[in-house]
């Protein structure tokens, strides 16, 4: 296996992780949260969004950032692979990373900001209707957006093998 191979395997490993990471909370995480009172939904909410601060995530986050573009430079003789991972990295760039900075990073802050202990039970209600409806859709776009992405980066790999 070359350094070439490798780079790509590395990029459809971190893709998948952040695809499944964000899958797993689409169909499990939001859902069962959902179910919670506000105060419960707030509290775990502060809470998943203070533990995902961490080496892991941002290594797989900000890894899968970096390594696509170099897979696109990689394969930029090869012209089906290279638009497969040129789509791959700016959809994973706009869809992924930026709908993370510009939308949900925001609501995560917000939430962040408040000291649940000091609101009643409307300030609570009234805070997670802020947050959670804007929160999932941003979340919803970065899913879709990271499984494509996923998608397009295991075809890639098969389609280079074949070349």
């Amino acid at each position: 296996m070359n350094f070439k191979t490798l780079v790509l395997l590395w990029s459809t490993v971190s893709t998948a992780l952040i695809s499944g990471l964000f899958y797993a909370y689409s169909c499990s995480v939001m859902p069962g949260l959902a179910r919670l009172s506000d105060a419960s939904f707030l509290q775990a909410m502060q809470s998943i969004n203070r533990a995902i601060l961490n080496p892991l995530f941002f290594i797989s986050f900000m890894g899968t950032l970096l390594i696509l573009p170099i897979s696109v430079w990689f394969f930029r003789e090869q012209a089906t692979v290279f638009y497969l991972l040129l789509g791959a990295s700016l959809l994973y760039f706009g869809g992924v990373f930026l709908v993370t900075l510009m939308g949900n990073v925001p609501l995560n802050n917000l939430l962040d900001g408040a000291d649940l202990d000091k609101l009643d039970a409307s300030g609570l209600s009234s805070l997670r209707e802020k947050f959670e409806p804007g929160w999932n859709a941003y979340h919803r776009i970065r899913t879709i957006a990271s499984f494509v992405c996923m998608v397009l980066v295991a075809y890639a790999a098969i389609v280079s093998r074949k070349a």
